[in-house]
């Protein structure tokens, strides 16, 4: 049985093996985690799908595959049983790849089959014929794990001297950390005719390589910056209604639920979104995409990384409704433990960094999304107030919004619509 790499939310395309609790050869039985694997945003665990041995791993801790191609392959007890009834001296095949491997004079045995009860298929030999092509015609008879590759790139590791200890003589991350150290080691043996330079900049207190969720909040904030033309718009709101507002619906409730700034938040950008739903867009393909829902992700700093849980729907639901959802969003995001649906299809994303005392900010757009809200501190400030100066509590509003699918005007009039809402709250607040 061929384990593929799960495919999880429409929006992801590949995932990354963060680590392997079964080895080949081990007995595993259906319902144990397999693997732990990373999407866009969350590590999640792989169960097996049933008994059996795990009879290869084809994908290494660290290395990234499509969704829906292999990683693994486990024989089953099935399988093993059907097996068993077979005359054993000769590998399951089907006709034509025992056609093409006499063409080529290959011997089957040493091909794995990734077919059903793991029967050689013709593609399975003609991979191996490709393969083998490919490692004479570049003179390295060694396979090395990309993983491997990667490492030995970074550090300057010629790999023709590596013994491999992968199978099949594979050279794996171990074998490039073992040759690293041999380097090192011949280094620090070698007479030194001068004292060692000094780093240019000091010695660094930590170094971290960019991998499972960092790196791919950089691949995806590179993207974004890069691809979408940002243009960032900002204006103040006055928050006094917001403030009383929120007081009020959580002296009603008496505390049976606490409701936060952001839910009030989420509420009034679900209205804004459905009187202006040319924000509530995307670019695929070249074409401006309005979606048909509205789903909006809110930006939570976790030890991850930055995760945006999406609140699905959020314009029917109520206040005391998106809160509940948020709770349970934010918690599992902070534990680490996001399912796949709480960070999928968001069409607009909400980013709050009041609560460390920010003003405002140029928030980037989380692709494929059209635009991003960021919002400050509610702090209070002088302001004119029929003609006299009077301290209120205001809030700064900031839009990024891609150039490509929305233009000044469109964006402004959203923008301007969020600070009346925030300055009359009370028609978001009913329930929908």
């Amino acid at each position: 049985m061929k384990i593929l790499m799960p495919k999880l939310g429409l929006t992801m395309t590949e995932g990354t093996v963060i680590e392997w609790l079964k080895q080949p050869g081990e007995p595993v039985r259906m319902g144990e985690i397999l693997f732990l694997f990373e999407s866009e945003k969350a590590v999640m665990e792989f169960e097996a799908p049933a008994d059996g041995v795990l009879e290869q791993v084809l994908v290494e801790a660290g290395e990234t595959a499509p969704c829906g191609e292999p990683v693994a392959i486990l024989r089953t007890d099935a399988e093993h049983a059907i097996a068993a009834m077979r005359p054993q001296q000769e590998p399951l095949a089907t006709p034509a790849a025992r056609r093409r491997a006499r063409e080529l004079g290959v011997d089957l045995a040493t091909i794995p089959g990734r077919g059903p009860d793991g029967r050689v298929q013709l593609e399975d030999v003609e991979e191996a014929i490709t393969q083998t092509q490919q490692e004479v015609s570049r003179g390295d008879r060694q396979r090395v794990s990309p993983l491997a590759q990667r490492l030995a790139d970074d550090l300057g590791i010629v790999l023709d001297d590596v013994r491999g200890r992968g199978p099949g003589g594979r050279i794996m991350r171990d074998d490039v950390v073992a040759a690293a150290r041999t380097m090192l080691a011949a280094t620090q043996r070698a007479p030194s005719l001068s004292p060692p330079e000094p780093p240019p900049h000091g010695r660094y207190s930590s170094r971290t390589r960019l991998s499972g969720v960092r790196a791919v909040i950089a691949r995806r904030m590179s993207k974004s910056a890069f691809a979408a033309p940002h243009v960032t718009l900002h204006t103040e709101a006055d928050a006094t209604a917001l403030v009383a507002v929120r007081r009020q619906i959580n002296e009603e409730l008496a505390g049976e639920l606490n409701i936060a700034y952001n839910s009030l938040l989420i509420a009034l950008t679900a209205r804004a979104l459905q009187e202006h739903p040319g924000i509530n867009a995307c670019l695929v393909d070249d074409e401006i995409r309005i979606y048909a829902n509205i789903n909006i992700a809110l930006a939570v700093d976790t030890v991850q990384g930055l995760l945006a849980p999406v609140i699905h729907h959020a314009d029917t639901l109520d206040v005391a409704a998106i809160q509940q959802r948020s709770n349970v969003l934010i918690a599992r995001a902070l534990a680490g433990q996001s399912l796949p649906d709480d960070l999928t299809n968001g069409t607009f994303t909400i980013t709050n960094l009041g609560g460390f005392e920010i003003d405002g900010f140029t928030p980037i757009i989380n692709p494929p999304q059209a635009a991003i809200l960021g919002v400050g501190r509610i702090h209070s400030r002088p302001v004119d107030v029929h003609g006299k100066v009077a301290l209120r509590p205001m809030v700064t509003l900031s839009l990024s919004f891609d150039h490509r699918i929305i233009d000044g005007g469109p964006a402004a009039r959203f923008l301007q619509r969020m600070k009346q809402l925030i300055e009359r709250p009370s028609v978001v607040v009913l329930k929908k």
